[in-house]
């Protein structure tokens, strides 16, 4: 898919103010096409902004010569970043074991957003912090997701997007209220809610993509009495263990009520999340269009 085929539509939670001769309504006036309202004619307004029909019938009301003038909403060029999640643990299960390719998933979902910002007029960016030196590419010109992005190593520290959302408040030309950060991630790491608190009130555009398992992570299956792979955090290893029905069931019981929970919570602090439990593009893309469906009927606007 090309930005010029059918992507999924850059959904903002509300009007913002930005750049003009982008794909997106603003609450400012000026050249548009989204008419906001009409006057009378001011000295030096743009002739092909005259309302000719409502000028014609105001004339004849008042039997002198009126024009009246269109006013449009200001389009704005969205600024969107993808901050990428680079834990080792979301390089876990790549193909081709039987479990989500979450790499595959991340690439393939920020290459949706990237075509989705071209498809918009918009400006891309992009942040890592999976290697010594952060990947930062700024969201000030028209360009697709890098080819270099998302290949590089997963092995950044469980802070990794806490210092992120640190990087982005502090770098300069600072990063403008209104602009889009989707963040893509399994959110199975402690993440601070301040954190999330912190960038909200910057007026970013926070979106999670929660990139999750649906049979191991988001459920669990029923293995009670088969040998399990299970990493081990302290060395890093695969380890083998037999569960019982009971711990199985337990273990279901638990990873259910944390999915449910993880969604509840971005829901309470108004961050819509995109829920992704493949690497197929279409079901990817499928989950972007609910996602933005959701944003236009909360908004009403649209």
């Amino acid at each position: 898919m090309s930005s010029t085929e059918v992507t999924f539509p850059l959904a903002p939670r509300r009007r913002f103010a930005g750049l003009p001769f982008g794909g997106m309504t603003s609450v400012r006036r000026g050249v548009g096409s989204d008419v906001a309202g009409s006057r009378p004619y001011r000295p030096g307004d743009d002739a092909h902004s005259i309302d000719w029909a409502s000028s014609a019938r105001l004339s004849s009301a008042h039997g002198s010569d009126e024009f009246i003038v269109r006013e449009y909403l200001a389009e704005e060029a969205p600024r969107v970043v993808v901050l990428s999640d680079r834990r080792p643990a979301m390089s876990l299960f790549p193909r081709p074991l039987p479990w989500l390719d979450k790499p595959e998933a991340m690439r393939q979902a920020a290459g949706l957003i990237a075509e989705a910002t071209l498809a918009a007029r918009g400006f891309f960016g992009y942040l890592d912090l999976g290697s010594d030196e952060e990947q930062w590419i700024p969201p000030r010109t028209h360009h697709e997701l890098p080819t270099e992005a998302l290949g590089g190593s997963f092995d950044a520290t469980e802070d990794n997007l806490e210092r992120a959302f640190i990087f982005l408040a502090e770098t300069q030309p600072p990063v403008p209220g209104g602009t889009f950060v989707f963040v893509l991630s399994d959110f199975l790491m402690p993440f601070s809610e301040s954190t999330w608190i912190s960038a909200v009130e910057r007026r970013w555009d926070i979106v999670p993509v929660v990139i999750q398992d649906p049979v191991w992570e988001r459920s669990f299956p029923e293995v009670g009495g088969v040998a399990l792979p299970f990493l081990d955090h302290t060395s890093g290893k695969f380890v083998s263990v037999r569960l019982t029905d009971r711990e199985a069931a337990w273990m279901r019981d638990e990873n259910e009520r944390t999915a449910a929970e993880l969604l509840t919570r971005f829901r309470m602090l108004d961050l819509g999340p995109v829920l992704v439990t493949t690497s197929d593009r279409g079901d990817i893309f499928q989950a972007f269009l609910e996602w933005a469906d959701e944003r236009i009927v909360s908004r009403g606007q649209w």
